[in-house]
């Protein structure tokens, strides 16, 4: 496992591809554990205050956040890391062990991506946290930057892996067969499910469902798009059909996930000068600047 973590100044690229903030010593080690299997770089942080100053020392690609933490919990955090300009765009995907529909509504809220529930499965950990490192991958870079460090055949896998994402993302109604969208990008489909399972954490139609519920989320959560409208456009047969996807994927319906969010949004409208006060004089991203190393961070406990 690489568990690099940055020793340099604040504006040097980050080192760290997932950023795990947990006071749980025990689930650290778990998903550290978990991580080696993808061969990540990780940060760790055992507080809420600590892994928003490592996020913006460090700008992971992904942060893993437990929600109950004392001090500043995970949704504070999650509401800071949102509220700052350098680090908002971080997909941050809560752990937590409560299945509670009040708590998760509140997550998603604050900003939150996704949900993995506590104890770990290893399988939905690496396909969650496959998805939303690989979205970096759909991004309009050149496939070359991208794959310029990585040896012949990772490379091309990668490439396999670019253009196919691209393809389905812009096919979720009706995507292609398998067959046929190995044949679109110059493979076959045995080793373009390969190359998914490798980078993704799973194969290519089961990120395709991920990736249609992450569109899902962005859609709810971000426009007034009726419902019936986003069914049709992310590709299920019928509007219960998708609701019942967007429910066993983030515990919620899209209605009530909407309504909570649009409440939140119009509390937001009153300014809070506490949360102001809080955010200048507890939170230092300057101070300790030497991030946390997993090993010491282990050692010291929760």
């Amino acid at each position: 496992m690489t568990t690099e973590a940055s020793s340099g100044n604040a504006g040097q690229k980050s080192q760290t591809d997932v950023l795990l903030v947990d006071d749980s010593a025990a689930d650290l080690r778990v998903l550290m554990e978990m991580m080696n299997l993808k061969d990540l770089r990780i940060s760790v942080a055992l507080s809420g205050e600590r892994g928003y100053q490592q996020a913006i020392l460090l700008k992971p690609n992904l942060i893993l956040m437990d929600v109950r933490m004392p001090g500043m919990d995970g949704i504070a955090t999650c509401r800071q890391l949102k509220a700052h300009p350098a680090v908002r765009s971080i997909p941050v995907i809560f752990l937590t062990s409560a299945n509670d529909l009040a708590e998760r509504l509140e997550g998603f809220a604050a900003g939150a991506v996704d949900y993995i529930g506590k104890p770990f499965e290893v399988q939905e950990v690496l396909a969650r946290v496959g998805v939303h490192l690989q979205r970096n991958l759909v991004e309009p870079v050149p496939v070359e930057q991208s794959t310029a460090a990585l040896p012949g055949e990772a490379s091309m896998d990668v490439r396999l892996v670019v253009q196919a994402q691209q393809v389905l993302s812009q096919t979720l109604a009706n995507p292609p067969s398998l067959d046929r969208l190995a044949r679109m990008v110059g493979t076959n489909r045995r080793r373009l499910n390969e190359a998914f399972q490798t980078y993704c954490g799973q194969p290519v139609f089961g990120w395709l469902r991920e990736e249609r519920l992450r569109q899902a989320n962005s859609q709810v959560t971000g426009t007034q798009t009726p419902f019936s409208v986003l069914s049709d456009a992310l590709g299920y047969s019928t509007p219960a059909n998708f609701s019942k996807a967007f429910r066993l994927r983030f515990g919620c319906s899209p209605s009530e996930m909407r309504a909570q969010i649009q409440g939140a949004v119009a509390a937001e409208r009153e300014p809070d000068s506490s949360l102001n006060d809080h955010s200048a004089t507890t939170l230092d991203p300057g101070r300790d600047r030497q991030a946390l190393r997993p090993q010491e961070a282990l050692r010291a406990g929760p």
